[in-house]
């Protein structure tokens, strides 16, 4: 490899660990909103303590999500520079677009998108993998039911089990427990998307040369990413954690509890299983059944619907932008 491609390679890592940084940024909220909206820690507080769980998922995770990203859903035999570079400003334009107008939208499928996008713009569908796609597409559906459902379930049984019990002791009990469940999700969080970011470096990698011995992450790529996500936790999306915490619905420690406990068990499960899923999906529809535990009209349905929304333009507007920028860099990328 000479020296301008090496240097191109470098670039686009860098590139990628800036993704992970915005990514973490982008998705503070999913980790600290609850904690913040119910009182249990101050903003800053809890950035910190989201972050330190998001820095040591490697140490409780294998890398099934990264192998998935990295070779899953699309051909590594077709990833080059040029791809790598689409798929990267295809998703970083998304975040930034959603992180101004404070709607929490998913980076993972804003990656996927992009990553979809810039090789259907250079080979066309056969590009694709179509398992790996169906399956990723499928989690952005079932994802935020599972933890709808599940933080329905739980918010009822809390609500039948400490019925005749004061509200007030209560609700300190839940404060103190909700410390565990905020560890839980940021452990998931930081398990299953730093993890993606990972796989698009590792494959970056591959395509030049750079991994022996086949497809695989190398272990200053998994340190690499857990600290680009943890830094960008530390640094907080603001905007964001207003909407999540405060604008779906009406949050105290016992909802906040059941909400980040049914997230946790989604991403664990999710990440166990290899699947790239939205952490934003999963903490979204785990607020949602927290809310309809209480009453239908609890949750505030308009800015709902303008998650949802986000979430069916992601991928194909991130792909789209992804095409646009593999076009613009196929030339001097390689």
């Amino acid at each position: 490899m000479n020296e301008q491609m090496f240097l191109i390679m470098a670039i686009l890592v860098v590139v990628a660990l800036l993704f992970d940084f915005m990514n973490g940024f982008h998705d503070a909220a999913n980790s600290i909103a609850l904690m913040v909206s119910t009182r249990l820690l101050t903003p800053h507080a809890a950035v910190i303590w989201a972050a330190f769980f998001n820095f040591v998922a490697f140490l409780i995770f294998g890398l099934h999500v990264a192998n998935t990203v990295g070779s899953g859903i699309v051909s590594p035999a077709i990833i080059d520079n040029a791809v790598v570079f689409g798929a990267l400003c295809g998703a970083i334009s998304w975040n930034i677009i959603t992180w101004w107008f404070g709607i929490p939208s998913s980076s993972s499928h804003a990656l996927v998108g992009g990553l979809v996008g810039a090789a259907l713009a250079k080979t066309g569908w056969s590009a694709i993998i179509a398992q790996g796609l169906i399956k990723t597409a499928l989690a952005t559906i079932l994802s935020p039911l599972f933890g709808l459902l599940l933080a329905f379930v739980m918010a009822i049984a809390l609500l039948w089990i400490f019925e005749k019990a004061l509200p007030y002791p209560t609700e300190r009990k839940f404060n103190k427990l909700q410390f565990i469940s905020s560890s839980l999700y940021s452990l998931g969080h930081g398990g299953n998307d730093a993890q993606k970011t990972m796989g698009i470096i590792a494959v970056l990698l591959y395509a030049n040369g750079y991994l022996e011995g086949g497809f695989h992450v190398p272990f200053w790529v998994v340190i690499s990413c857990h600290v680009a996500m943890a830094l960008g936790t530390l640094f907080g999306g603001w905007r964001i954690v207003k909407t999540m915490g405060m604008g779906i619905t009406k949050i105290r420690p016992t909802g906040g509890f059941s909400a980040q406990t049914s997230g946790a068990v989604t991403l664990f499960l999710a990440t166990w299983m290899g699947i790239p899923v939205s952490t934003t999906h999963t903490i979204t529809g785990a607020i949602v059944g927290v809310g309809l535990s209480r009453r239908v009209s609890a949750v505030r349905w308009g800015l709902a619907s303008r998650i949802v929304w986000a979430w069916v333009l992601t991928i194909p507007v991130s792909g789209l932008i992804a095409a646009i920028f593999w076009y613009l860099g196929r030339g001097f990328m390689g």
